[in-house]
């Protein structure tokens, strides 16, 4: 018996939970890819004028609200991975939130934009444990013939 089953109905979880690693491996390739688009963007914003004209990317805001949303799910599902998975995609999170501010400092004392680097190595982290979890059946085989 599951000690939350009253308290939340996680049968839905149960349904999609094989899904979601590769689920989060994808979202995580498309998050590294509208970073990289941001950048761009933000760089071309900031060209045309002063910090005012600097705003979200928006494919990149969806996706990173999909990522959390999508740890929190694989939490529920696997709760050890879940939160082992979720310390680096809420620090891409926050190194998000803080790098879009310093693309504003920066257009405002008009400097030259800068790669977000904490959010670029905080996705790589992300991406690195997105691809142990979703691609376990490549590997599995083989570590499970060393172990076994």
């Amino acid at each position: 018996m599951d000690p939350l089953q009253f308290l939340v109905p996680l049968g839905w979880v149960d349904s999609i939970g094989e899904f979601l690693p590769i689920a989060l491996l994808v979202v995580a390739i498309g998050n590294m890819l509208t970073r990289f688009l941001a950048h761009r963007v933000h760089k071309s914003q900031a060209e045309e004028g002063d910090d005012s004209g600097i705003e979200p990317y928006l494919p990149h805001v969806v996706s990173n609200f999909a990522l959390v949303f999508l740890v929190f799910a694989f939490m529920l599902y696997r709760p050890v991975s879940g939160a082992i998975m979720a310390l680096p995609v809420v620090a891409a999170f926050i190194a998000d939130l803080f790098e879009f501010e310093s693309r504003k400092v920066e257009a405002r004392n008009r400097m030259a934009i800068e790669w977000p680097k904490s959010s670029i190595v905080a996705s790589l982290f992300v991406l690195l444990y997105a691809g142990y979890y979703g691609l376990q059946f490549l590997y599995s085989p083989y570590v499970d013939s060393i172990f076994a």
